[in-house]
């Protein structure tokens, strides 16, 4: 698998980047796993509602063709997006959404970050002083010609203040919190590196479990 840091990107590139590394990818293409961090942009997902926009901005809005609803960007805000070919894998998307938030909640571990799934509402969420729930990781992927993109965004440090001009995800009164509330010492080279070190691993491990073709012909 290729990792790619990128930095600092606009959105746009990326999106446009990823549609275009998924349409011209081959079986033979190495799948790849980038890494970076988005000027403020709110995207919207194919379900994406009117509704759920509450104030507009000078944020731009870009319409997607990931799942789920609407979700803001910004810097200091890490968002992974593994770029597989899954049909060759013989994985189907479900797994796939489970082990990002699989290493999401270990890099979170990592930091004395206790947190969770839900099955009815992707992302990671913790407790915030035990009493109020709180997302701290979105995610949304899009499966086409058999490869997935898009993926996983880890809030680290970043102004949690657009989220307010929206239903975060489509949830009205749902609220955001930051690595950087619930463990000071952080070091975003770390988690990028751990998040990296984690799903690289357990995506091997997935593959290496997946269903194999037992007939050449077949």
């Amino acid at each position: 698998m290729i990792i790619k840091d990128l930095g600092l990107t606009h959105y746009n590139d990326i999106y446009q980047a990823m549609q275009s590394f998924t349409d011209h990818r081959t079986t033979e293409s190495e799948d790849e796993f980038w890494v970076t961090e988005h000027y403020p942009v709110f995207t919207q997902g194919l379900a994406g509602k009117q509704e759920h926009i509450l104030q507009l901005s000078d944020i731009p809005i870009v319409p997607t063709d990931r799942g789920g609803q609407i979700t803001y960007h910004g810097p200091k805000q890490l968002v992974f997006y593994p770029l597989l070919y899954i049909k060759k894998h013989r994985l189907s998307p479900r797994p796939l959404v489970s082990l990002l938030e699989k290493t999401a909640i270990q890099v979170l571990a990592d930091l004395n970050i206790e947190s969770y799934a839900k099955s009815d509402a992707p992302g990671i969420y913790v407790q915030h002083n035990d009493e109020e729930e709180k997302k701290i990781s979105s995610l949304g992927l899009r499966i086409r010609k058999g490869c997935c993109y898009h993926g996983l965004s880890l809030n680290i440090d970043m102004d949690l203040t657009p989220f307010s001009y929206i239903n975060p995800c489509g949830y009205q009164g749902l609220k955001m919190i930051n690595v950087s509330d619930l463990n000071k010492n952080f070091d975003i080279n770390m988690i990028k590196s751990k998040f990296i070190e984690y799903f690289v691993v357990s995506f091997n491990e997935l593959v290496e479990q997946s269903p194999r073709r037992t007939h050449a012909s077949e």
